[in-house]
């Protein structure tokens, strides 16, 4: 329909148009099954947590355990040799010790997943990055140190296992004990063995600390005057835990332990 209005020589044209049949609805989400605990921001950073804390312990046990090398070869064996038996006669023998070696396969699968999950996650919600660089814990050294020093641990764990749990790569082999084993290990002939574990080991002393004060930052304790001395107590926590580790090799090394 279309009607004219005439005002001296102009004409204009006004065109009605016609409505439209129905409004466009707006955008609902899509309906679905909520995500459970695991498909949340939230519940990979318990997971994180949770499967961090369980390897600080097995850290702390393991550094422990190794430190009995300076009692002497006899103690040491014997410690090795109740890790493989302990729980006789209730559980066969290595029972015990094959299900914490899962459990900890598992706690390093999931730690895994969960810290890779959650930076991808971190990277979709903010595609572009800031036009200036901030200066943040999240970024420089420690992002560096956190994904490559993650590369750097597995690797060095693979090593450990072959070298001193099965053998394979040690001079004495498997059949040899558990001293011998170590003595040989780090013999000052394979001083790049050494080297290789004392540089896996400031990557854990470096993970540990970063994942420590992070873990503070995130319960809401790192505040006031807290934050400074729990900063200063992730530092030195895990510099006592790489020094008790870097201890034996360089007994070793020097001639301490032999």
């Amino acid at each position: 329909m279309t009607s004219t209005i005439e005002r001296g020589a102009a004409t204009a044209e006004v065109r009605r148009v016609p409505p439209t049949s129905k409004k466009p609805a707006p955008d609902r989400p899509a309906r679905g099954r909520r995500p459970g605990l695991l498909g949340t921001s939230n519940g990979r950073k318990a997971v994180m947590a949770v499967t961090g804390a369980v390897l600080v312990l097995f850290l702390i046990g393991h550094m422990l355990g190794n430190l009995k090398i300076f009692l002497g070869a006899e103690s040491f064996n014997s410690y090795a040799e109740w890790l493989r038996t302990v729980g006789e006669p209730a559980v066969p023998g290595r029972a015990l010790l094959t299900i914490t070696e899962i459990g900890l396969v598992a706690a390093v699968v999931l730690h895994m997943w969960s810290a890779v999950s959650l930076a991808r996650r971190a990277r979709r919600a903010r595609p572009v990055k800031y036009a200036a660089r901030r200066r943040s814990q999240a970024g420089g050294y420690v992002v560096h140190t956190m994904r490559y020093g993650g590369v750097v641990i597995l690797l060095f764990v693979i090593w450990h296992l072959l070298d001193l749990t099965f053998g394979t790569v040690n001079p004495k082999g498997f059949h040899a004990t558990p001293y011998d084993r170590v003595v040989a290990g780090f013999d000052p002939s394979r001083w790049w063995v050494t080297a290789f574990y004392i540089a896996a080991l400031v990557m854990v002393g470096l993970h540990l600390r970063h994942g420590m004060w992070s873990a503070f930052q995130t319960l809401g304790l790192a505040n006031g005057r807290r934050r400074h001395l729990l900063r200063g107590f992730a530092a030195g926590f895990a510099a006592v835990l790489v020094l008790g580790f870097l201890s034996v090799p360089i007994a070793v090394m020097i001639g301490v332990v032999k």
